[in-house]
């Protein structure tokens, strides 16, 4: 099975559960209803906020731990020299 139907899979189920507890069909276990009535409309925002501050911590921790790859600058610098080369000698101006 492909990760996006797994994924799909699995948010499906999740869906249903919240939504057959938000309605109050399957209640929540080892919580008051009045509890889970005030916490349940607001899980979904909780949940997107979650998951937005976790991809900024991704993406900053990504951006911490980037390393620098000196010969690799050396070749790029290489390449679009000789691409200005070229480009001059076909009678482009590149400066």
């Amino acid at each position: 099975m492909a990760r996006v139907h797994r994924v799909t899979a699995a948010a499906s189920v999740l869906i249903v559960l919240y939504l057959l507890t938000l309605f109050s069909i399957v209640p929540v276990p080892f919580v008051d209803s009045s509890v889970s009535e005030q916490i349940l409309p607001v899980m979904p925002w909780w949940i997107l906020v979650s998951f937005g501050s976790y991809s900024l911590w991704s993406l900053g921790w990504g951006l911490l731990t980037f390393r620098d790859c000196p010969e690799a600058y050396r070749e790029l610098l290489k390449e679009i020299n000789d691409a200005k080369n070229e480009l001059r000698t076909r009678g482009v101006s590149v400066d």
